[in-house]
């Protein structure tokens, strides 16, 4: 079964965890991925069945490595929670994170109840990279399944993927975003990519946005050869306040500016709460290794 589940969400794409080779004029697209919109956008009764296997166990195995296998020290998970429980009906919410490891997504979200881990229901929409999930028909199936929408990096923030981001969250569903867009092997600080301004920008109702910053999910499933998970990890996860954005994009409504300046300044924004709970996650995850048992 490990096997069985590496070879579809963990192994990286040769090369390396960044995919296409940068400095390419056009994203370089190896398989069609056309035919998974209309699926995702309407999805039929077979879907919901194969959604519900596949969420259920990745969901589970998720739990096994993250919190049975490793140590992880989660702060203020009751956040999430909370969102996923409480929030009124037809309330977006969007989570961002970091993004250090091949396994983040699904890996962090076994930190979550059994009953909303593994609940086709519950879990999260989430951007995947069309050149490391949807290479193949039986890849594209399982990932499509698996609530992941093929992104295609390099195409901009008007793509199909971030529109059916935005028809999500005007459902009230959950999604997630990796505003770094890519695997961030050398941890650096990356200029967020605009495609998650887009996405708040444009949703009608403005979803709780919930910040979460991680460390050492790359030592759990390296980003270099040999690709296997690890045990007895420390990890920490850190779950921010949702950031509010009321005042911001009241000001942006009443004093209009272009959609290209409306984009940048919501993603600033972002990155800078996202770097501020990075600082914070850093102070924690260093007492965790000094003092932690």
């Amino acid at each position: 079964m490990s096997s069985f589940l590496f070879n579809f969400f963990l192994k990286p794409p040769s090369g390396g965890a960044n995919g296409a080779a940068a400095g390419a004029s056009q994203p370089f697209i190896p398989y069609n991925i056309d035919w998974i919109f209309p699926k995702l956008r309407k999805p039929s009764r077979l879907w919901h069945i194969a959604s519900t296997g596949v969420i259920g166990l990745v969901g589970f195995f998720s739990k096994i490595v993250i919190v049975w296998l490793n140590k992880a020290r989660v702060h203020n998970i009751q956040v999430l929670e909370d969102a996923l429980e409480n929030r009124p009906k037809g309330i977006p919410l969007l989570t961002v994170s970091n993004h250090h490891s091949c396994f983040d997504d699904p890996g962090m979200w076994g930190l979550l109840k059994l009953r909303n881990v593994c609940n086709k229901n519950v879990i999260r929409w989430s951007m995947a990279a069309h050149d490391i999930c949807f290479t193949n028909k039986y890849h594209s199936l399982f990932f499509m399944y698996g609530k992941c929408i093929p992104v295609v990096r390099g195409a901009g923030v008007y793509q199909p993927a971030v529109d059916l981001c935005i028809e999500k969250l005007k459902l009230g569903h959950w999604v997630h975003v990796f505003p770094e867009g890519k695997v961030n092997m050398t941890k650096e600080d990356l200029r967020f990519k605009w495609g998650v301004g887009r996405i708040i920008y444009e949703t009608p109702i403005l979803p709780i946005i919930i910040p979460i910053w991680h460390i050492g999910m790359e030592t759990v499933l390296p980003n270099e050869p040999p690709y296997y998970l690890r045990t007895g990890k420390k990890l920490t996860y850190n779950f921010g306040k949702p950031i509010n954005l009321n005042d911001l994009m009241e000001g942006l409504r009443r004093d209009p500016v272009s959609e290209e300046d409306a984009r940048r300044i919501i993603t600033d924004k972002i990155q800078e709460e996202m770097m501020t709970l990075k600082e914070e996650t850093e102070r924690l995850h260093q007492d965790y290794m000094k003092n932690g048992s």
